[in-house]
């Protein structure tokens, strides 16, 4: 058998260890094992049933066709008016670009800006998308750690960071994995400080709409148009909508960057899927129903978020803080290395061989020694997990934690 010679720039690409995981529980629940899976950062809610009604609309409506590489415009429409009214941005609908997910959005950004060699920003721990994005384009990931911030970045980091081979800076907030949410003063410091270098940012907004009250809610979109010149915000409806499945998000960014997205696109995915988008146009034109929905779900996942973080830190070893969005608990498991375990991955085989609960390594984000818990899943899920983590590694009082 001849054995496929894959091109550089993937053969130096590291598989996403977020699917690893999901893969691993799937093993096990195939060889009948009870699974308590926590990897994946997808939504344990069905889309809301209105958005599958519009989309059914829109296939009533005959669109199953082609749209412009650029999406529909009612679709770009109805993001640029959505903003408008929610956040005050001011933006066109020619800003604005649909993509299949906000990993597309973000893919299509770098590869439309990035050359080889350029150097660009990432701050630790980070989701394990980034760097790998960085590789395909042949640039170099420069990491900025952030523990002794608590994880949020600050405009002095980014400011030490920056030297004249910057191009780029990747920002997520509120973030995957660490739940962490970068104050809105900061985050203008923060790409005004790359902006006054010629720096370009890159703001993944997947969780814009998680982040917990009394939390802010900052979009990048809401800019003066001359710092935006330097902004591409990915936007997504996967985790705000629980839209997965969809494979719906968008860009919005300068014209001139958009006009290069939308170059990009045409020769590779061409366009979302055509009544996803109408769909998509059709719940943010209905903001008032669709804003409840995710409002509905937000307060779902904080009280999950205010039981589980304190449950995690009564388990020897473990110290969580109480992150203020998305929906992840990032757990440092320091404190079981040792003997017994060396890195953080030794514990999460532990953790599946042992209980049967599946969570994502921290190295895949670039910080060994932490796990990534998601609570995108039932109360039901979590108390179980917890008691079999309970019984693996001993339990100390909440008030020792």
């Amino acid at each position: 058998m001849v054995s496929f010679s894959v091109s550089d720039r993937v053969s130096k690409m590291q598989s996403s260890s977020t699917f690893k995981a999901a893969q691993s529980a799937a093993a096990l629940r195939e060889q009948g094992h009870q699974v308590i899976d926590l990897t994946l950062g997808e939504p344990d809610f069905d889309t809301p049933q209105f958005i599958k009604e519009y989309a059914w609309e829109g296939l009533q409506k005959g669109l199953t066709k082609y749209t412009a590489s650029s999406g529909m415009k009612p679709f770009t429409e109805s993001i640029a008016e959505f903003y408008r009214h929610r956040f005050g941005a001011s933006f066109t609908p020619a800003e604005v670009v649909a993509s299949c997910g906000g990993k597309q959005a973000l893919f299509n950004a770098a590869c439309t800006l990035l050359n080889p060699g350029d150097d660009v920003l990432i701050p630790k721990p980070y989701w394990v998308t980034f760097p790998e994005i960085v590789t395909f384009c042949e640039a170099n990931s420069v990491f900025i750690e952030t523990e002794e911030t608590d994880f949020v970045l600050t405009a002095d980091q980014v400011k030490d960071a920056i030297t004249d081979k910057t191009k780029l800076l990747i920002v997520n907030s509120p973030s995957n994995p660490s739940g962490r949410v970068i104050p809105t003063a900061e985050m203008r410091k923060i790409i005004e400080a790359c902006v006054e270098r010629g720096v370009y940012v890159l703001t993944d907004e997947c969780y814009l709409f998680f982040a917990y009250p009394p939390g802010e809610v900052f979009t990048s979109a809401t800019l003066p148009p001359e710092i935006r010149e330097y902004v591409c915000v990915a936007g997504s409806f996967s985790k705000t909508f629980a839209m997965t499945g969809w494979r719906i998000g968008y860009t919005i960014a300068s014209q001139s960057w958009s006009k290069e997205l939308i170059k990009l696109q045409s020769h590779s995915a061409t366009h979302p899927t055509s009544f996803v988008q109408y769909a998509c146009a059709r719940a943010l034109e209905n903001a008032s129903e669709s804003m409840a929905a995710v409002q509905a779900m937000l307060a779902e996942y904080e009280r999950r978020r205010d039981w589980l973080i304190p449950a995690l830190n009564t388990i020897d070893g473990f110290k969580c803080g109480m992150p203020e969005g998305a929906f992840y608990a990032f757990v440092d498991v320091r404190g079981v290395l040792g003997d017994r375990f060396t890195a953080s991955a030794d514990v999460a085989d532990y953790m599946l061989t042992e209980a049967h609960t599946v969570v994502t390594d921290g190295a895949g984000f670039g910080a060994d020694g932490f796990l990534r818990f998601s609570y995108a899943t039932s109360m039901e899920n979590l108390n179980t997990a917890i008691e079999r983590l309970s019984k693996i590694f001993g339990t100390r009082s909440a008030t020792a934690a």
